[in-house]
């Protein structure tokens, strides 16, 4: 009955959508948690400033230690149960857990679910992280009974009021007690074994293999003293916290106060005791004589060592997860900003205090000379920050020379050194990140760039200095020398100001105007010359001819026929026996599958094709990697993302015979009785044949909606099908009614299929009909496996990343994927293996850029 009822509510459970409606709770509470606590957190403010520096920073180095102890705990946990755990490893899945226990119910026990992206990946079993899991926090509470039992004690014979936290410390007992008999008792299959058994019959064999381990008693003690270490941490954090702030310091009440606390945060259901913590500290210690104003300064300096501190690192521990992704997006936001905050620090009045000072250190001139430049440099990083997103290495050149110049310029105009630092930080993060930006720029063009700016430049002070020298003073009241005139036209072609430079006369302001639209022309063209990027690569005419040679000696796989088409640019190395296939699209090299060489040349191989991006300004992308091949990529450091599933059968003793088959025949006989014939034609097809195939194909194309694709498959080319074995199923009269053409697999025993495509009318079982009619013909040729190719979007089963769940999630509930479902249960009819294929990249911000470039090399 429970089995029956488990499968009625599961469906029911899933349209309830149960993971997003819990998503929202968490966030609800996570609001709610902040907000309630947002009096704390302004109240630190004044607790931290009126404190003792020394003891605060005490306080913090213990709040380390207490972070390390806790991944010392996890790593003697695991060693428990014969898992190995990095100390590294373990601090970091400590605040992890730590920061999702605020916001989960019972945080505490159900936060040591959660297992973080790197001990997914690590080389452990699930049901070892879970034994590890359960022995940590069933350590947790031990450690507090043991400590907490001659605490409460002594505190009992001084202070009877302490009786109150006597029941709290029995539950606890009871507690440890009842979970030691409900292990012992599922291990020996005793009672709770049997009730568990006649509830959940299903769940038994995860529940045996998770509950049958040989506990290493050695490794136990030891978690057992680190916990214990760790609860000599909480009472040194109260204990720090009382000599902060000149109160005098009591141990008694700080190992007194601290069992409380702690044991309020075991027993509370949510927010991890949320008010109940800090209400009974705080009364706690009044009760021993602490001032109220003491007891409350005292309790939020342990709140931010115990509770605060490792909060924000388990908040910076989620943060570095996607470092990376923030250092890429970061440099062209604040690009962004700081164009916006340079053309409104000119268009705002400076300050007159900070201009008084200034003026005493740099002259007037000086001063407005750099107001217009700002306002151009401006305009400059507004632009900038489009090609930074596009990862194009001028863009950074000109990011950080702009950077700078703005800082110097913000400084020497109103001494506004909030924009200046907002221009220095921007500065240093392009030079943390400047390896990320490859991309060239198109030298031809910016050599015509820069000689284009010279030559205005010479103009712009032939046609300045002679004006001016002639200009009459009333143009500007001011009668020019040779010098003074030079200065003014350069000045103006450098787009900077004087004081004593304004135009009286309307000749005058054009004439002004004439040379500064002249500088900007030149700077605004030697800038778009500078940040254009550059794509441009030559294919060598031998390369194919190599490629093939290669291709017929080392092909393992049914894309390598498509890594010699026309629309791919070759790799050959130099060095090694073998090649790849790619090609570019905004900015990126992407490679269809890996190298073609021998097995132990593929890393250098690899390595090789990875310089030569470097210095072609590209970033590296490989499209459909197979599982067994993602070892190489690990090596390089790459990253991964599962988009898919190949099919492969066995056809080795595949026959219609049997019950599981009766449908296919059934399919079968329906086309024959409707007079469809199937036929093999062998290459090179008769010239009839292929004007036939060609009206298929475009019927089929625009019943379909869709438009022709390459790169990892072909389009129909009349002249390269004619070469290839096609199957054909046709109508009584002869027309062809739909498809197949078979292409060269050079995978072993394997053979595969490229279009398969019908008529809007043609009956259902067509298709099965090619892939059967293939099947036999492949039998016949002595061919073991048939690749039905990729399912896109299927397969992933546990998702190990955000990218990889936003892909399952658009392919189980995004209507415009729902055709790849049809996809794959055609496939599963066939399929005896399903291998998994990758998309491998660089960096995560990659992935924001791929889909378009990705789109774009699939295009004819």
């Amino acid at each position: 009955m429970p089995v029956k009822f488990t499968l009625r509510i599961a469906p029911l459970l899933r349209k309830l959508h149960v993971r997003e409606l819990l998503a929202v709770l968490f966030l609800l509470l996570a609001i709610y948690f902040f907000r309630q606590e947002r009096h704390e957190l302004r109240a630190l403010v004044p607790a931290i400033e009126g404190a003792n520096r020394i003891w605060v920073a005490m306080g913090i180095l213990v709040t380390i230690l207490y972070v390390l102890i806790q991944a010392l705990m996890y790593y003697y946990s695991f060693k428990s149960v014969d898992g190995k755990l990095s100390v590294g490893m373990g601090a970091e899945l400590f605040l992890k857990r730590n920061l999702l226990s605020v916001f989960l119910p019972a945080g505490g026990v159900s936060s040591l679910a959660y297992m973080p992206r790197r001990l997914r990946e690590a080389a452990m079993r699930k049901q070892q992280v879970h034994q590890a899991s359960a022995i940590y926090g069933y350590v947790g509470i031990l450690s507090v009974f043991l400590v907490g039992i001659p605490v409460v004690a002594i505190a009992i014979l001084r202070n009877p009021d302490m009786k109150k936290a006597v029941p709290g410390l029995a539950a606890i007992c009871l507690l440890l007690i009842a979970a030691v008999w409900v292990v012992r008792s599922i291990q020996q299959k005793g009672a709770v074994y049997a009730l568990l058994l006649k509830s959940f019959p299903g769940a038994m064999h995860q529940l045996d293999e998770m509950f049958q381990f040989q506990l290493q008693r050695p490794a136990f003690v030891q978690t057992v003293l680190a916990s214990v270490a760790i609860e000599l941490a909480g009472i040194a954090h109260l204990y720090l916290a009382m000599l902060a702030t000149g109160a005098t310091p009591s141990l008694e009440a700080a190992c007194v106060g601290y069992i409380v606390a702690t044991i309020f945060l075991i027993i509370s259901p949510f927010l991890r005791g949320l008010g109940a913590i800090e209400l009974s500290l705080a009364w706690l210690l009044s009760s021993y004589g602490y001032t109220s104003l003491q007891a409350l300064e005292i309790t939020l300096l342990y709140r931010l060592f115990e509770f605060w501190l490792p909060l924000a690192g388990g908040l910076m521990a989620f943060a570095l997860r996607g470092r990376d992704l923030v250092l890429r997006l970061l440099p062209p936001v604040l690009i962004f900003l700081l164009g916006m905050v340079n053309i409104f620090s000119v268009l705002t009045p400076p300050l007159a205090g900070r201009l008084r000072l200034l003026r005493d250190y740099i002259p007037g001139d000086s001063i407005h000379a750099s107001n217009l430049a700002v306002v151009f440099l401006g305009l400059v990083l507004l632009v900038t920050a489009t090609f930074l997103f596009r990862g194009l290495r001028s863009a950074w050149i000109v990011a950080l020379v702009v950077s700078m110049l703005s800082a110097i310029g913000h400084m020497t105009k109103a001494l506004d050194y909030e924009e200046a630092s907002l221009a220095v930080i921007t500065a240093v993060i392009l030079l943390v990140t400047a390896g990320q930006y490859r991309a060239r720029s198109n030298r031809q063009l910016m050599n015509i760039g820069v000689l284009t700016a010279l030559a205005t430049f010479g103009v712009v002070m032939i046609f300045g200095a002679v004006g001016f020298y002639f200009l009459k003073a009333r143009h500007f009241g001011i009668d020019f020398t040779w010098s003074q005139s030079m200065r003014a036209a350069f000045h103006g072609f450098m787009l900077l100001e004087e004081d004593n430079l304004h135009a009286v006369t309307r000749f005058g302001r054009e004439f002004l105007s004439a040379i500064r639209v002249l500088a900007v022309g030149a700077w605004a063209f030697l800038f778009y010359t500078v940040i254009r990027p550059y794509l441009s690569i030559q294919q060598s005419t031998s390369a194919s001819e190599k490629a093939r040679f290669y291709l017929n000696q080392y092909g393992s796989s049914a894309m390598d026929y498509f890594k010699i088409g026309e629309d791919k640019l070759l790799y050959i190395s130099d060095t090694y026996e073998g090649f790849i296939a790619y090609r570019v699209a905004n900015g990126f090299a992407i490679v269809l599958e890996e190298p073609v060489c021998r097995e132990d040349l593929k890393l250098s191989l690899l390595e090789e094709f990875d310089h030569q991006c470097r210095i072609m300004g590209l970033r590296p992308a490989f499209y459909r990697v197979d599982e067994e091949s993602v070892y190489y990529f690990n090596r390089l450091k790459k990253k991964k993302l599962l988009i898919g599933q190949e099919a492969i059968m066995d056809i080795r003793n595949f026959t219609l015979s049997g019950k599981d088959k009766k449908s296919l025949r059934n399919a079968l006989n329906s086309l024959n009785a409707k007079g469809y014939t199937t036929t093999v034609h062998h290459a090179p097809l008769p010239s009839a044949l292929i004007p036939q195939l060609k009206a298929v194909s475009d019927e089929w194309l625009a019943q379909y909606e869709v438009k022709e694709m390459t790169f990892s498959q072909g389009l129909f080319d009349a002249a390269a099908i004619q070469q290839q074995d096609v199957i054909t199923v046709s109508d009584s009269a002869g027309q062809v009614a739909a498809f197949l053409n078979v292409i060269p697999d050079y995978a072993p025993g394997e053979c595969t299929y490229d279009m398969i495509r019908k008529r809007a009318d043609a009956p259902g079982g067509c298709m099965d009909a090619l892939i059967i009619a293939l099947i036999q013909d492949a039998q016949q040729r002595n061919a073991s496996f048939l690749n039905l190719g990729l399912v896109p979007m299927s397969g992933i089963a546990q998702p190990q990343n955000t990218a990889e769940q936003v892909v399952k999630f658009a392919y189980e509930k995004i209507r415009a994927f729902r055709h790849y479902h049809g996809l794959r249960e055609f496939k599963e009819k066939y399929a005896t293996t399903w291998t998994n294929k990758y998309l491998v990249y660089e960096h995560d911000f990659d992935l924001i850029q791929l889909p378009a470039a990705l789109t774009k090399v699939m295009q004819p």
